[in-house]
């Protein structure tokens, strides 16, 4: 299942911390069957087991069709399936190493906190349960002097499909405009990756260092939030970053069509839209405009909108996102943002 409907996200997904962020988009109360997804404060550990993770990985042998009758065995080869319903996830080889989601997004990111008590912001399945993530949150809100609120989390995501490498690292959750940010808007590197074989390992201290976990988030991000807000765009130069960020082809199509969508998407942003419009006017407000359409309005193909955002968290879309703005808006200015790394 690729596509994720209503429905699946109102039973798949648990939304925590309601009382300080408000319910998702998704948000269906008649399709929220015996329980509700959304919590006012951090989600249970017990209910993500019991709702969400409450099922095997399986390892099963691979049989393909002999054409000269019955079924043959697909040497060094296996298929993980979920216990529940039977459904394939995945096909591998036999040196693949599933990493059950309890154990690894769950356990370890305890062991990341020196077994701190859990407050758990977000968690939910994609794909059918082959993709999950589990984001680790603080209890409130930080707003800056600017009047910028975020979350910091630890965020940590895995596949059963081959799709990720478990991954650890740390983001911003965006409360106006309910966006996944990069950590530092700029920072690199603090992610830690483990492959899906018999013989990657997790080192506790390496994984601890390379994060500096949720908690060291805080200040990084609000020096980020206050020279942006500090960095004037005049109108002459928002213009100029449109032309650059989303350049309008010469020739009458689909390509000028859509360019001039995006445009006009990104000044109804810039002028109307209470998730950018209050920083008009700043390089902060620039990084809202792009950040906020791309998560909430761009077209998405292949895919439903919260596999696609929840998948770019993880993978690096949303750090590139936000330093390609800044670079943009960097030469636009004619000048180094202090932030760009």
């Amino acid at each position: 299942m690729s596509r994720e409907s209503l429905k699946w996200l109102n039973t798949n997904t648990l939304i925590g911390f309601t009382s300080k962020r408000g319910n998702a988009w998704h948000y269906r109360a008649s399709m929220q069957d015996e329980e509700p997804n959304h919590y006012p404060g951090a989600i249970p550990v017990d209910d993500i087991q019991r709702r969400l993770f409450g099922w095997q990985a399986l390892s099963s042998p691979v049989y393909v069709e002999d054409p000269r009758g019955g079924l043959a065995l697909v040497p060094e080869r296996q298929a993980i399936l979920r216990s529940d319903t039977g459904h394939v996830m995945g096909i591998f080889s036999d040196g693949y190493e599933p990493h059950p989601y309890g154990e690894w997004l769950i356990c370890r990111i305890s062991h990341l906190l020196d077994d701190a008590e859990l407050s758990i912001g977000s968690a939910g399945l994609l794909r059918g349960g082959a993709v999950a993530w589990v984001s680790v949150e603080i209890s409130d809100n930080i707003r800056t002097p600017e009047g910028v609120e975020f979350r910091p989390h630890l965020f940590g995501a895995t596949s059963f499909d081959g799709s990720l490498a478990t991954t650890f690292k740390r983001a911003v959750t965006n409360i106006v405009c309910d966006n996944t940010m990069a950590a530092g808007l700029t920072e690199r590197g603090q992610q830690v990756k483990i492959k899906h074989s018999r013989n990657a390992k997790f080192r506790l201290a390496e994984a601890r260092e390379a994060l500096n976990i949720v908690y060291a988030l805080a200040d990084g991000f609000c020096e980020a939030v206050r020279d942006l807000c500090r960095t004037s765009v005049t109108h002459r130069q928002w213009s100029a970053f449109l032309d650059a960020h989303a350049p309008m082809p010469a020739e009458a199509g689909r390509g000028r069509t859509m360019a001039e969508n995006k445009r006009d998407s990104l000044a109804r942003l810039w002028n109307h839209d209470m998730r950018v419009s209050p920083w008009r006017g700043t390089a902060w407000g620039v990084v809202q405009a792009v950040n906020t359409f791309t998560h909430h309005e761009q077209t998405v193909r292949g895919a439903e909108r919260a596999e696609r955002n929840m998948l770019r968290a993880v993978t690096g879309g949303v750090e590139e996102l936000d330093r390609t703005t800044l670079r943009t808006l960097s030469v636009v200015l004619d000048r180094p943002l202090a932030v760009v790394a």
